[in-house]
């Protein structure tokens, strides 16, 4: 691990009850920690992207508002589910945010997980999947954005204005966007597939396999096929890496009464997420030198160049950003944590 950042699900209430925040007021939290994480040092904000829920689903506007007002840090997603997506207008955003920014976009992109509308894709006017988890209409847009983003040539011209033969690119362009788009993997196989494409790794916050392993040791190896299969695709740059976890450092006593209940969730969880048998991985609760001992044995983490620590944004900005200052003041430099001001953040090379 080199870096770290953190992974909203934006949830958000009705805003009726005490400290429950409504849609706008979670947005102008998700903001505020996002400030405050760049002015740590901490290198990503990212948020997790659903639709007909109460939690963040237009990522742009947010993305675009917290690149506006930070100097460092990376911004993106984790992730945008393409089955409800137009890919080549979702290719003109990205690229116009990424030059806005100062091409400091990480966009995390996948088919998605399971929505609470049922194939609520449709209703956004993406029909003709004959998948019940519509992942047959997920990698063709997939296909499409990669190129679109690459500036492939996608469209023929209008001959009375180009002359015969002219094709022309989405506009704008933004050089060197296709290295920041990452593919969120729940298995092996997705994230061999992720490296034959060229794309980083964002491997998920589970894993759709049950074997027995745990859940730290199913992610290294995927990590590790994920690597071999760049290495075999031929692919000549250094691609990243990230995994996420939920990390609470205790250093005070109101630390203890807020996260001090949390240990007994310290074991890898099995369940059935859409269908799959899949492993959730454990929730880290401690002080800093027991956090370190366990994250260094955590071959996952320390294989990744970036960690994502996945908050409990919906508790607002100052119980966030002193997580994350716990976590880089405490825990984060003995992990060989490289602060934003130090530059982009870079992966591992593949030998």
């Amino acid at each position: 691990m080199k870096a770290f950042g953190f992974l909203s699900f934006g949830h958000y209430g009705t805003g009726s009850g005490p400290g429950d925040p409504d849609a706008k007021q979670a947005l102008l939290d998700a903001v505020e920690i996002a400030e405050g994480a760049d002015e740590m040092g901490v290198n990503g904000a990212y948020f997790r992207v659903h639709h007909f829920a109460r939690q963040a689903a237009a990522p742009v506007p947010l993305l675009s508002t917290i690149a506006a007002r930070t100097k460092n840090i990376e911004v993106g997603t984790g992730v945008i589910d393409l089955r409800y997506e137009n890919p080549l207008y979702l290719a003109e955003e990205l690229a116009a945010l990424d030059l806005l920014s100062d091409q400091r976009l990480a966009i995390g992109v996948s088919r998605g997980s399971p929505e609470p509308a049922l194939r609520g894709w449709e209703a956004f006017g993406y029909t003709g999947s004959t998948d019940p988890r519509g992942a047959d209409i997920a990698r063709p847009k997939f296909e499409q954005l990669m190129r679109a983003v690459r500036g492939e040539r996608i469209a023929d011209a209008d001959p009375q204005q180009y002359g015969q033969g002219v094709r022309l690119r989405l506009e704008p362009h933004s050089p060197g966007l296709d290295e920041r788009i990452w593919w969120g993997a729940a298995s092996r196989e997705s994230a061999e597939w992720a490296a034959r494409e060229g794309v980083n790794l964002m491997s998920s916050t589970l894993l759709t396999e049950a074997t027995g392993a745990a859940f730290a040791d199913l992610q290294a190896e995927q990590l590790e096929r994920y690597r071999q299969a760049w290495k075999e695709a031929g692919h000549t740059r250094t691609p990243r890496t990230s995994v996420s976890r939920s990390i609470f450092p205790i250093v005070s006593q109101e630390d203890q009464l807020m996260y001090g209940q949390l240990r007994r969730d310290t074991r890898d969880q099995v369940g059935v997420i859409d269908g799959f048998k899949s492993t959730f991985g454990k929730t880290y609760v401690g002080e800093p030198d027991e956090l370190i001992e366990q994250l260094k044995g955590d071959v996952a983490v320390m294989s990744a160049d970036t960690l994502m620590l996945t908050i409990p944004a919906q508790m607002g900005p100052e119980l966030n950003l002193n997580l994350l200052g716990n976590f880089a003041e405490h825990v984060a430099p003995a992990l060989g944590w490289e602060p934003n001001t130090e530059g982009p953040v870079t992966g591992y090379p593949i030998s």
